[in-house]
């Protein structure tokens, strides 16, 4: 299945990103996941939809039921972009620790 939609708009969504948490601790199915909110078993079905159609969810089916768990690849990918600001907010911070510790530094003298 091809990626239609843009996982970080996916993820955007506080529900989804809540469906994600609960499809990291243990595959389940679709009525498992929504007894754990308070909304409808299709406005579920619909926000699993778009985190499958993201390719962020995988289903199996185990005999009559179907199961989601998370895709950890795809969630690799997303830490991946992620990495790349925390290493900018990194150096930036760092350089604005020296610069607070020479402008201390100058305060004592």
């Amino acid at each position: 299945m091809e990626s239609r939609r843009d996982i970080f708009q996916a993820i955007a969504d506080p529900t989804r990103r809540a469906i994600i948490l609960l499809l990291a601790a243990r595959s389940m199915t679709p009525n498992a996941i929504a007894e754990e909110f308070h909304t409808s078993r299709q406005a579920v079905s619909k926000h699993i939809q778009i985190l499958t159609e993201c390719q962020l969810v995988k289903q199996e089916q185990k005999g009559r039921e179907i199961y989601y768990h998370i895709n950890a690849n795809k969630i690799k990918e997303i830490d991946k972009w992620i990495e790349q600001f925390k290493k900018i907010f990194e150096t930036q911070f760092t350089q604005l620790d020296k610069v607070l510790l020479t402008l201390k530094k100058q305060k004592k003298c």
